[in-house]
């Protein structure tokens, strides 16, 4: 691609394929012909679970609370600094010494290793927290652990010792970020250190026992060249979402839970350039974007036992507009925050962007219509999708494919109202070389290509410096008509 695409990944250190490393957590590497490995599951042969030894489960139960002056002493500490992991074997040794505890040599090194992950990591699923190649982590009681690895989800051998072990685990989750989890507020969104995001529920509204929900990110930033290379969408698509960006259109990431909608946000990011103050407003921060002037909001729940204190993306949203906004960057729209975000757009803060849960980019358009009005607005259908319509130029449609690749599979213009119904054009589709029809394929092996329609901004786009090839848009091919 041009010079334009090549000075936004200088200086960020190339990410190796992922043959060569994990999985990404935004894009699945392309199907290949060779058939997946067996897992035991396949095969129907029970998982055989890593449990505590007896003696040991006792023992780390009644000395946790022991090795701590106060419970969230340690909450900031690493299980993989040695002078860390070296605190709580000295502390061990002390409290065995005058408890007069005898234990073999191999019961002391099991029960200083759980101690460190319980007291230093995420307990019992420490090792899957770690472990590079699992994207995603799903915790369903104290008995059950499921993990997601290059798309395929796995139950893995991993266990809880009990319900309290859990519970224990998730207090060390939330304490950093002064969350509460409790009868009281039995749900709660939080973050680990590195980023990820976490999604914690406890009885009696988790009828199988505490449940937990980690959603894992890269070590380092994807580059558009990464998504590139696994096969998301193409050299040209990216060339075109480039100008988009730096021509300040107002782009919705559209998709289903685990599509990657916010890698790809992250990558959409990218393009905004150094010379701007871009906002960002997230429910647990995740984006990760590399300019100097970023303002990163995060939301903030109430006190323990109050209702002060609390700031919701919706308060953030409204604040944000007196913070002098180049960007405003949400990184979703799940309420009444959609309304205050379309203001936004329509009152002069051009080149927004956000995601919407949604299966296709009419989809969208329905989702932000219900979304803006539980701003509690008596305002009627009509003008919101007037509204929606002026306001947003461009949705990117995002998907998990049959075969757990993630790939951009429309990319679809606003171009008005036609009527009472919002008219959208597909500018490229995401199609497999076997698919029929006009709409996108859902199986692997296939390419995001164009329709054969300008956008009707192109003149947008090349007041911002971008003279795309007709080739971007299917210039000299012949498609069949793709509009929504």
């Amino acid at each position: 691609m041009g010079s334009r695409l090549s000075r936004l990944n200088r200086g960020t250190p190339e990410p190796a394929r992922p043959e060569q490393t994990p999985a990404s957590p935004t894009a699945a590497a392309p199907a290949t012909s060779a058939a997946p490995a067996l897992t035991l599951q396949d095969l129907n042969v029970p998982i055989q679970k890593k449990r505590t030894s007896p003696r040991v489960a006792t023992l780390r139960k009644q000395l946790r609370p022991k090795l701590l002056a106060t419970p969230d002493e340690l909450d900031l500490l690493d299980s993989i600094n040695p002078e860390h992991q070296q605190i709580v074997r000295d502390r061990l040794k002390v409290v065995l010494e005058r408890a007069r505890i005898q234990l073999t040599p191999e019961e002391l090194a099991e029960l200083e290793q759980v101690l460190i992950f319980d007291l230093l990591g995420f307990g019992a699923i420490e090792p899957l927290v770690r472990h590079k190649s699992y994207t995603e982590i799903m915790v369903n009681g104290p008995e059950t652990v499921f993990a997601e690895s290059k798309g395929k989800l796995i139950e893995t051998e991993y266990v809880f010792d009990d319900e309290e072990h859990i519970l224990w685990t998730a207090q060390r989750i939330v304490r950093p970020m002064q969350r509460d989890l409790s009868r009281k507020n039995p749900m709660v969104d939080a973050r680990l250190p590195d980023g990820s995001r976490v999604h914690l529920i406890i009885p009696p509204s988790a009828l199988n026992g505490a449940t937990m929900t980690i959603r894992k990110f890269p070590d380092k930033r994807l580059t558009v060249q990464n998504l590139i290379e696994w096969g998301s969408f193409t050299e040209e698509v990216a060339e075109f979402l480039q100008a988009c960006v730096v021509a300040r259109l107002n782009i919705v990431v559209s998709g289903g839970t685990g599509s990657g909608k916010t890698t790809l946000l992250n990558v959409l990011s990218s393009f905004i350039p150094e010379d701007e103050r871009i906002l960002t407003i997230e429910d647990s921060a995740e984006l990760q974007l590399h300019q100097k002037h970023v303002v990163r909001l995060e939301t903030c729940p109430p006190l323990p036992g109050t209702n002060e204190g609390q700031l919701g993306i919706r308060d953030l949203v409204k604040g944000s507009l007196r913070m002098r906004p180049d960007r405003i960057v949400v990184g979703e729209c799940r309420s009444g925050e959609a309304l205050d975000m379309l203001q936004a757009m329509n009152t002069g803060h051009d080149g927004s962007l956000t995601t919407v849960h949604s299966n296709s980019p009419r989809d969208a358009i329905g989702r932000l219509e219900t979304l803006a009005l539980m701003a509690g607005m008596d305002l009627p259908v009509t003008i919101i999708r007037r509204q929606i319509a002026s306001a947003v130029n461009l949705i990117v449609q995002q998907a998990r494919l049959k075969d757990g690749s993630r790939k951009v599979t429309q990319i679809t213009e606003l171009q008005g109202m036609e009527g009472e119904q919002v008219t959208l054009q597909d500018i490229f589709v995401y199609q497999t070389p076997e698919h029929k029809g006009s709409g996108p394929s859902h199986a692997g092996g296939g390419t995001l290509n164009p329709t054969g329609f300008r956008p009707s901004f192109t003149d947008r786009l090349e007041e911002a410096g971008f003279k795309l090839s007709g080739r971007i848009f299917g210039a000299g091919r012949t498609f069949g008509a793709t509009g929504g």
